[in-house]
């Protein structure tokens, strides 16, 4: 029987593209994406931060550091999903977000969840 782990967090993201708010002809695309944060863990822990590394089609990187996520810190519980809905824009019709979420379990040991690398993309532009 494998042991379970003290720590962890499991991250999914699902990304759209908003049409209605994107102007191509203006090098100016708006992406929204839902992230699902799963405590796996045996211990209640908090999300207390995040870190985005996004990227462009043309290289360009933006660092988003912040506390908490859509304005709040959530507590999960063992077993626990906490989701939200958030927003980027980009000057390409192709990138990616990846990152981190740094939390603190009740007991105080801070540990991080990374965010896999997903792609943000206008539908139709990858073949």
């Amino acid at each position: 029987m494998a042991a379970s782990k003290k720590y962890g967090v499991a991250v999914s993201a699902i990304p759209q593209y908003i049409a209605e708010q994107s102007d191509p002809a203006n090098d100016h695309y708006v992406f929204a994406y839902t992230m699902t944060i799963e405590n796996v863990g045996t211990v209640p822990a908090q999300l207390v931060s995040r870190h985005w590394i996004i990227t462009d089609a043309s290289g360009e990187v933006q660092e988003v550091r912040g506390l908490g996520v859509v304005g709040r810190q959530p507590l999960l519980q063992p077993g626990e999903k906490f989701a939200y809905t958030s927003g980027c824009q980009l000057d390409t019709p192709v990138g990616t977000m990846r990152g981190s979420y740094q939390l603190t379990a009740v007991d105080g040991r801070q540990f991080e969840a990374e965010i896999p690398e997903f792609t943000l993309a206008v539908p139709h532009v990858l073949h």
